[in-house]
């Protein structure tokens, strides 16, 4: 790759650089949102665990849980 093209290099770079820039202030704000969440007296975790939840579909849902409760049985937890 002796042939670099500096001004699309650099492009790519800032574009990079503006992302991840966007990335942290959007981290922030949700990190900000979650201190919200407590100081309205909700649990933290659990309301991640709900986000976790509401990103996956019916299916996988469900597999997950079939595989949670044959693991639980299998150490006499159920």
């Amino acid at each position: 790759m002796s042939d670099v093209n500096k001004d699309q290099l650099l492009g790519y770079i800032d574009r990079i650089e503006r992302l991840d820039e966007d990335k942290r202030a959007i981290s922030e704000d949700i990190k900000e949102i979650y201190i919200e969440v407590k100081s309205a007296g909700y649990d933290v975790k659990i309301v991640r665990k709900i986000i976790s939840i509401r990103r996956k579909t019916k299916e996988q849902r469900q597999e997950e849980e079939t595989l949670l409760d044959l693991y639980m049985q299998s150490i006499g937890m159920a």
